[in-house]
Order: C-alpha cells, then structure tokens, then sequence
C-alpha cells in the first residue's frame, strides 16, 4: 500500500474479495476504475481517521518487510562504480544477504533503520493520502487521467516531505561492521544522532539531500502499480483458480504487479540510494555524484546497465507482502472502526 485510495473501499467490503472495489484501498488499484467509471459513495470512516488508518497499515508492514530493505540497500551499494568481478561481494543475494547480515549483525541488524523506517511510512503515506483526498475533493480524480496525475503527484509530495527520513533510513542501513561494509560509512550512532550530525554539518538542506532521486523513484513507482495491480487482479479473479473469497488472489495480483514495479522502479531506487548515501565535502557538495543525471551516467558508465538492476531481488519480494499485508491490515482496522461505529450509533 503505497498511496491514497487503499482509503476508498466500501467497509462492507473486504479487500480480497473477488468483485474488485472501485475504490480499492491503494492507488496501486483504484485509478482505472476511478478514470473509467463514476465515483463511488464516500467510505463510512471519518478521512482524517481513515489517512491515520491507512498510514499505521504501512507502518505494521513495514515491521515484516524492513528485513529486505536492508539487504537491498546493502546490494545497491555493493561495487559502487566498479566495474563487475573488479571488488568483493560479500552479498549475494537477497536471501544470501539476509543470512549473511543475521550472521554478522544479529538479529537486530535486519532490523537496523526500523524506527526512522516507520516514521518514513507514516509521514510518507499521511501526506500522501491526504494530498490525494485533497485532489479528489476538488474534484481533479474526474478528468481522464486525473486520478493518475494525482496520485503521482500525491506521491511526489510525500516523497519530497518525508525524504529526510529516507535519508537517515539509508545511512543506518548501511552500516555495519567492516567485513561486509558496502557504500560510505556514516557511522551514526542513532536516529537522532544522525538527524543533528546531518544538520549541523549540512544545515537544513543538508536534510534533503538525495531527494532529487526519491521524487522520480516514488511517481514511476506510483504509476507502474496503477497500471498493472487492478488490471492484474481482475484477470487472477476472472481466471477462477482459486475461490472468490481467497485472499491469493490479491498475493498473485500483488506478485504480477511487483515484477512490473521492480523492473520500473530499480534503477530509480539504486540512484536514490547512491545519492542519499554518499559522502559530502566541506562544501557541502557530493563527492560522487552532482545529481540525478550525474549518478545515472556514472553508474552506466562504470557498472554497465545492470548496476542499475542491483537489488531487484530484494524489491521484488518486499513488494508483494507489502502490499498485501498494508492493505489486510488497514482493510481489519477499518472493518473494526466502522463496527463499532455503528454500535456506538445503535446505542
């Protein structure tokens, strides 16, 4: 769940039934219908309650998926304008990564970034659906290709919001002991610690560092899930493999969508990554990389066009059980609000 109209489906509705809602809890899957088609009725939650609802969704999927950020991260930062076989590679993988970094850091290093990674999901998605609420209301969802438009700029905005979160999410990812460190070591000594050394180092700016990369990473995003996660759930549930209530047919539609996604999306986020992890000098100007275009030369000039592929894997399997638990999370939290709102107005 990436964007605002996981916030639309009716709540007698579950999201994994097998007539796919108009206004399916995502962008991922609501803008056809909403381009095609005329407005369904408004939800029966309050908005702001229902954005705060679809932001602690990601949250709770963010607990699970965060393991495979952090392999990713690691693998997109492996052999940094290198060329291939010219460096070690101490990842793999991402399930060789995985064991690797449990192996090295423990436990708690597949879990490194977790709380600045939350902060990011809830910040990110909050400005997001709000954004994209704010669009419908004046009713910009109505043009063709309107709900498209706003969801990518909906998108955009969060991005761009929440991208000092990113930031510091890279950078604690990224460390790790010697042996199997990848990329620049900033080693930060917390959350906050790496929030104040990027401040008074950089100044305010400084905290915005890279988000030329994460505006572009999250509108593809953004764009190659509309277009393919509603059209993929509709084949899955036409196709009658499996009953119309089961909850695989979002999982396989989820998948479909992910390998478009991950193959859309990757090189944006090797860029963004590259730019929000690289070290600066006393001018405050990057020491690798001057830019989006700057970093996407380089990156094809040293690693071939493959290291723009680097950490596919990862994206790929955190996408579908991303998706997929956001919206069973929210589609329950929902369910439950609107039941007891209903019992409250009954007594």
């Amino acid at each position: 769940m990436t964007s605002a109209q996981l916030l639309k489906t009716p709540p007698e509705e579950s999201v994994f039934g097998a007539q796919l809602s108009h206004r399916m809890a995502s962008t991922v899957s609501a803008v056809p219908h909403a381009v095609l088609g005329p407005s369904p009725p408004p939800p029966g939650v309050w908005p702001p309650l229902d954005f705060a609802l679809g932001s602690l969704a990601c949250c709770a999927a963010c607990v699970f998926t965060n393991p495979l950020e952090v392999v990713k991260t690691r693998l997109q930062l492996q052999g940094e304008l290198r060329a291939r076989g010219s460096y070690q590679r101490h990842y793999r993988g991402a399930l060789q990564a995985l064991w690797v970094v449990g192996r090295t850091d423990g436990l708690r290093g597949l879990q490194k970034g977790l709380s600045v990674g939350l902060m990011y999901q809830g910040v990110m998605n909050g400005v997001r659906l709000g954004s994209y609420s704010y669009c419908e209301a004046l009713g910009l969802t109505s043009f063709h290709g309107g709900s498209l438009l706003s969801g990518a700029g909906a998108g955009a905005l969060g991005a761009f919001i929440s991208s000092p979160a990113y930031l510091v999410k890279t950078h604690l990812q990224a460390q790790t002991v010697e042996a199997i460190a990848v990329g620049h070591q900033h080693n930060h000594r917390g959350v906050s610690d790496a929030f104040v050394t990027i401040y008074r180092r950089d100044g305010l700016i400084g905290l915005w560092r890279g988000v030329n990369g994460a505006v572009p990473r999250v509108m593809v995003g953004s764009a190659a899930q509309l277009a393919t996660f509603t059209s993929a759930k509709e084949w899955v549930s036409h196709s009658q493999w499996f009953s119309p209530n089961s909850w695989l047919i979002a999982l396989i539609a989820a998948m479909i969508s992910g390998v478009v996604v991950a193959i859309s999306m990757t090189p944006f986020d090797v860029i963004s990554t590259r730019l929000y992890n690289q070290p600066v000098d006393e001018f405050r100007k990057g020491r690798l990389y001057h830019g989006f275009s700057d970093c996407l030369l380089k990156v094809c000039q040293a690693e071939g066009l493959l290291g723009l592929y680097k950490g596919m894997g990862p994206v790929f399997l955190r996408l579908a059980p991303h998706t997929v638990l956001s919206m069973l999370f929210w589609d329950l939290m929902r369910q439950h609000t609107v039941k007891d709102n209903q019992s409250q107005g009954r007594s």
